[in-house]
């Protein structure tokens, strides 16, 4: 899933900074703490700061009156609580802070949002409200406190009221605010919300596609049936592989009840998406224990809709919680078809970075087969995933039943035809490999890597040379600094045995990826016939040293080393 960045960087930053010197501790050495406390205190930092919640929470929870004399403590113990899903723990803790008068901003949102969802909003504006009127809060705290408040007091506001209420908002959150004017004129059931819906969608300023969804889930409640058909269109047109709309698209042609997942007259689902759109931004900037705090109050508010989900396992994921962010892509699995898709390859990469492949490709194989009727899209990832993994001949057939499915006009066909022809390629069949990446390259001439995959084989089957460097000039102008490129280009020119170009650009190329045996190979040539034989056997050497070096390379360096190239 694409990231939505809005203009919050530079609060961001803020967060950053006070957020970092907040994981050190600033306790009073006036008072005399326990060696044990102290001890759990900082192993219950780092274990966070690691995104190790289970650990953090076990060190944290034993610790008791820190909270008195370093205030961070609460907030470091409440992203803990919270990111276990312990609610009903972190709400019994922030009422305790309270009742010593040492709540604050996280404190005071986690009780307020606990009595919202239990339905006493009376009870839960006092907190809110009490964040609202903070005086040292960060950029993004306040627009927190401003909209979570007002969406709290909805059945006392009038549509004007809250429209004015939005222009409290720092102005560097105006993405945020056309948001939720497209909510707020849902909310009240405004004529103009099909239209507030879609400028919104079609706002070149931001990317804003993930309100296609909200906006086809609107019209798809109303029963405007032709209006839901145009939108869905529109949006696979832009975002073929959006899993919000695909899985609202396929449980509507299937006539399945759906599960109300998002209701804009519902303020709990407005105040989650919000959590969502900080906690992205947050994670964006690798923010996680932030991020994940507020993605938790986000699937608090509204446990059904899996978008919240995913963001979570996307942040065990980046932080190499793989057990963690697996157990997470297994409950999103059971959310519909193309859920279980997503979730399955999700799931399958983390097998293979654990180099498990074989257990990967078995996973989708079985995930693959439980699709009805799998989509052109659902067909190339899996092809590209069978391709990826040496399955070649399975990724040929695949490829070819989706080319009977598109023509050249089509966006995805270049890529069919160049997958396919990697496979042919490492299976031996030039011939059809070759015209496989003449198409990709008829259909869309300026693919930089198809450019250079294709001159590439040329060169080692010293054919067609002048026309590779043709090529490959065009691919080095479309990625300057690719070096897989670049070591092509400078490769040709050694075969049309011009050594100073080549010299020029592999050496360049070994700048950007030292650690490459062809490449490196590739430099002792090219020194060599500039009769710089010393170096030649330098970099050979050096070569050999390189784990990822293929054993026909070395038996080639070694006879290179006694009598050159």
């Amino acid at each position: 899933m694409k990231k939505l960045v809005y203009n919050i960087i530079i609060t961001l930053f803020v967060i950053k900074i006070t957020f970092l010197f907040s994981l050190f501790p600033a306790i009073s050495l006036e008072k005399a703490y326990k060696a044990k406390d102290l001890s759990n205190y900082l192993s219950g930092v780092i274990s966070l700061n690691e995104n190790d919640y289970e650990t953090s929470y076990k060190f944290l929870k034993n610790i008791n009156g820190l909270e008195k004399d370093h205030f961070t403590f609460s907030q470091i113990y409440l992203y803990s609580l919270i990111n276990l899903n312990k609610f009903t723990e972190a709400f019994r803790y922030s009422r305790k802070l309270e009742q010593n008068q040492l709540n604050n901003f996280e404190s005071d949102l986690v009780v307020g949002i606990y009595h919202l969802k239990n339905k006493k909003p009376f009870l839960a504006k006092k907190y809110l409200l009490r964040n609202y009127q903070r005086k040292s809060l960060d950029p993004i705290q306040k627009l927190i406190s401003i909209l979570i408040l007002q969406w709290s007091n909805f059945e006392d506001l009038s549509y004007q009221d809250s429209i004015g209420r939005l222009e409290k908002i720092d102005v560097r959150f105006e993405n945020i605010k056309k948001i939720q004017k497209s909510f707020l004129n849902c909310y009240f059931d405004k004529s103009s919300t099909s239209k507030v819906f879609f400028n919104l969608v079609n706002d070149k300023s931001a990317n804003f596609n993930r309100y296609n969804f909200f906006f086809a889930n609107y019209l798809n409640n109303k029963n405007r049936t032709l209006e839901y058909n145009n939108a869905i269109k529109a949006a696979l047109k832009k975002t073929p592989r959006n899993l919000l709309i695909n899985q609202l698209k396929l449980d509507v042609e299937r006539g399945e009840k759906l599960k109300n997942i998002f209701e804009c007259k519902n303020n709990l689902h407005v105040m989650a998406e919000l959590f969502y759109l900080v906690s992205n931004a947050l994670s964006s900037q690798k923010f996680y224990s932030v991020s994940n705090f507020y993605i938790n109050l986000a699937q608090f508010l509204n446990p059904d809709f899996i978008s919240y989900n995913i963001l979570f396992a996307e942040n065990h994921n980046y932080i190499e919680k793989n057990n963690e962010a697996k157990k997470i892509y297994n409950k999103v699995k059971n959310h519909g078809d193309i859920y279980h898709w997503f979730a399955s390859k999700e799931i399958a990469n983390i097998y293979i970075s654990n180099n498990r492949h074989q257990e990967g490709i078995k996973l989708l194989r079985q995930s693959f087969k439980k699709i009805i009727k799998p989509n052109i899209y659902q067909k190339l990832e899996f092809a590209d995933y069978l391709k990826n993994n040496d399955k070649h001949n399975d990724a040929i057939k695949l490829y070819t039943q989706i080319l009977t499915e598109i023509d050249i006009n089509h966006p995805i066909y270049p890529q069919v035809t160049d997958g396919r022809g990697i496979s042919f390629e490492q299976i031996g069949n030039w011939d059809k490999a070759e015209k496989d990446f003449m198409n990709s390259l008829k259909a869309n001439p300026n693919q930089a890597y198809v450019l250079n995959y294709l001159a590439y084989s040329w060169i080692e089957k010293n054919i067609n040379l002048e026309k590779s460097l043709i090529m490959l000039e065009k691919a080095n102008n479309l990625r300057k600094n690719d070096p897989y490129i670049t070591d092509s280009l400078g490769w040709v020119f050694y075969k049309l045995k011009d050594f100073k170009k080549a010299k020029m650009h592999v050496q360049k190329a070994v700048r950007l990826m030292p650690a490459d045996p062809i490449v490196n190979d590739h430099f002792g040539d090219i020194l060599w016939m500039n009769k710089k034989k010393i170096q030649a056997r330098y970099y050979w050497n050096y070569v050999l040293t390189l784990k990822d070096t293929k054993d026909n390379m070395r038996e080639n360096i070694a006879k290179k080393l006694v009598y050159g190239p």
